[in-house]
This record gives structure tokens, C-alpha cells and sequence, in this order.
């Protein structure tokens, strides 16, 4: 039952370190190749200058000294979590924890080594008050640290080096380790595979849902929120902003699922004028949005441009469809007041709506 302890252990210190509330399979991957790997690693290399002074067999000798490596690596923690994160209530007390239970754990070794150990002594005093101070730790809040998100990744990578190390020593020069020594290597190495799964999984999720928050889902453009973004970013150029003619009695006429085959082909035309650099956006429903870092002639030039794009009908299944295209013009400000220039911008693209002009130039009053 004491061995438990170690693994939950090494968990609290990785836990200590991250300030999500919820476990991942990743943390509890590290933490269990943190077990197996650095402990067991370091014993296998301490194990021929321990068989001199150690009497029984390699077995004997390896469970005798792998407690007392595992306290070292558990100090060793200690001081990576001290020196990495800022004090608190939280790292004084689970320092305090970790130091108590590896300075009662070496006690008791020494002890038990010397034949004085009795039950009940101090040294079982100092496990439980380490567990203790350990557990009241974790249910402090703490600042976050540099390395706070990446501490157990690091360890993980460190422990699967050194048992790659161990296999390896052992292929080169084989009966050098006992046999049952490259069990825990073989271990930390298949865990590793099976976290380097379970990362490219999070990786992949990560991105695609990075890229649906920048993205509209039906035209595959940027979305409100990142053209609003870019917007923001732009000191010299024109905010164009354009609103569908005609999209609503087609819409209505021959369905939603038509309605939005238009607007995907309607968003490809679009893209095809627009010149490099220049990014365009569905801003919702039948309005898209575009800018770029142009001057008022090429502005006017490129509004044209994207007019024509709908100068011709649009085939949806068996319908020819036509539409048109109001667009408003606007000035960005060189203060990056986004708002501001997509106000103007919307202003002009009524007045284009109204006036029938097709494009509308913003102009201060």
C-alpha cells in the first residue's frame, strides 16, 4: 500500500503546477511515466555500485534503493517547483508537504537499515503530516508560473529520454542491467507512444476549433468577429461593406438550402477580384465585408470589380438566379477605430441601397 503513495505524489506535485480545475489524460499520462520512468531509470544506473555494499540479490537490492531515488527525484521537484513559482500560501505549504514526506521516507530508511525503526515513531508522524499539507496546498489559489502548463510535459520528455538511454545501453551491452530492470523502460516508452496520441488528438481538435472561431461555416470566410479583428489592425486603406440585392425573394422563393448555395458561390466570386492582400469576410446573413490597404482610385475600381462578378446569372440546380450587390466605401482611421469605420461604411452602403448607385463613396459632412 505504501507504494501508492508515490504515484499520488508525483501527481499532487504536477497538479500543483497547472491551475485547471479538470485532470487531462495528458497530466495523467506524465505523471505516471514520471513514476515509472525516473525512479526505476535512476535505481537501474545506481544498481552495480549498490550491489557492493548491499547484500541479496539484484531484486532485493533494486526494491531497497528505489525508495530512496524516488525521494531524491520527489526533492528535486521540490526545488524546480520552488524556484519556478512565485510564494504563495499554496507553494509554502505543498514544499513544506513534499520536504516532510521524503525527509520522514529517507528516516525510516535509514532507520529500518539500522534496525531502530519502531512503529509509530516520528517517521509515520512526518508521512502523514507531509500528505496532509500537501492535499490543504492544492486547494489554494496561486499566480501562474512561466513553465506552469508545460512542467509535467518536460519531466515526461526527460523521463522517456532516460529510459530510451537505459534500452539502449542495455541492446549495446546486453546482461549489463537484470532482465526485469527494462520492464519500466519498455513501460515508460509505450506510454509515451500512447501520450504522443492522445497530444496530436488535442492538437488537431486545438486547430480546428481555432479555425471555427476565426470562420464562417457555410462560405468558409473569415467571420464577424475576425474581421472585426483585422479591421482593427488596418491604419491606411477602405472598408468596403456589401449587402445583397434581390437575395431575400430568392431566399424565400426557393428555399434556405438554395439561399446558401448562392451565398457560397456569391463568396467565391467575391474572392476571385480581390487583390493580394485584401481579405473579405461574411459579416452574416447576405453581408460580406472586405478591406484593404488601397487608395480611393483603386478602392472605387476594385467596388466595381466585384459588382461585375454578379453581372451574369448564377446556376442553383436547375434555376438561373440573378442578384445584385450594394456596396459601401469607407475610409479606415488611423487610430484603429474599427467600429467607427464600419459605421461610415454601412451608412454609405444604405445610401448606395437607396439611391440604386450600386457603390457610395463615405464623405464627412
Amino acid at each position: 500500500m505504501f507504494s501508492i503513495f508515490y504515484p499520488l505524489i508525483f501527481l499532487g506535485i504536477i497538479r500543483s503546477f497547472t491551475y485547471r480545475r479538470k485532470i487531462s489524460a495528458l497530466e495523467l499520462l506524465d505523471t505516471v511515466i514520471i513514476t515509472v520512468g525516473f525512479p526505476s531509470v535512476l535505481t537501474a544506473f545506481l544498481l552495480k555500485p549498490a550491489m557492493i555494499g548491499f547484500s541479496g540479490s539484484a531484486f532485493s537490492v533494486f526494491i531497497s534503493i528505489l525508495y530512496p531515488v524516488g525521494d531524491i527525484v520527489i526533492l528535486a521537484m521540490t526545488l524546480v517547483y520552488v524556484l519556478l513559482t512565485p510564494l504563495s500560501r499554496r507553494s509554502v505549504l505543498l514544499s513544506s508537504g513534499l520536504l516532510s514526506f521524503a525527509l520522514g521516507d529517507l528516516f525510516f530508511i535509514w532507520s529500518s537499515l539500522n534496525s531502530t525503526y519502531r512503529f509509530g515513531s516520528i517517521t509515520d508522524d512526518g508521512w502523514i503530516i507531509g500528505l496532509f499539507l500537501i492535499s490543504v496546498s492544492l486547494s489554494f489559489d496561486s499566480q501562474e508560473s512561466k513553465f506552469s502548463d508545460k512542467i509535467s510535459s518536460y519531466s515526461a520528455t526527460i523521463a522517456l529520454i532516460a529510459s530510451t538511454t537505459l534500452l539502449g545501453i542495455a541492446a549495446l551491452k546486453p546482461g549489463f542491467f537484470p532482465n526485469f530492470i527494462l520492464l519500466p523502460g519498455f513501460i515508460t516508452i509505450a506510454l509515451a507512444f500512447i501520450r504522443m496520441s492522445f497530444a496530436l488528438s488535442e492538437a488537431n481538435t486545438a486547430g480546428t476549433e481555432r479555425i471555427l472561431a476565426r470562420t464562417d461555416e457555410l462560405t468558409g470566410l473569415s467571420n464577424r468577429r475576425n474581421f472585426l479583428l483585422q479591421l482593427n489592425q488596418l491604419k491606411s486603406g477602405y472598408i468596403f461593406l456589401l449587402d445583397l440585392d434581390g437575395f431575400k425573394k430568392i431566399n424565400d422563393t426557393l428555399g434556405h438550402e438554395a439561399g446558401d448555395q448562392l451565398l457560397k458561390q456569391v463568396a467565391n466570386r467575391f474572392t476571385r477580384v480581390l487583390p493580394v492582400g485584401a481579405q473579405i469576410a461574411r459579416l452574416g446573413g447576405d453581408e460580406f465585408g472586405v478591406i484593404a490597404s488601397i487608395e480611393l482610385v483603386e478602392a472605387t475600381e476594385l467596388a466595381q470589380s466585384i459588382r461585375a462578378t454578379l453581372s451574369y446569372p448564377i446556376s442553383i440546380g436547375s434555376e438561373q438566379v440573378k442578384v445584385g450587390v450594394s456596396i459601401g466605401l469607407a475610409p479606415t482611421e488611423p487610430s484603429g477605430d474599427g467600429s467607427e469605420s464600419l459605421r461610415r461604411a454601412d451608412l454609405a452602403m444604405y445610401e448606395a441601397k437607396r439611391s440604386r448607385a450600386g457603390v457610395m463613396v463615405w464623405e464627412s459632412k
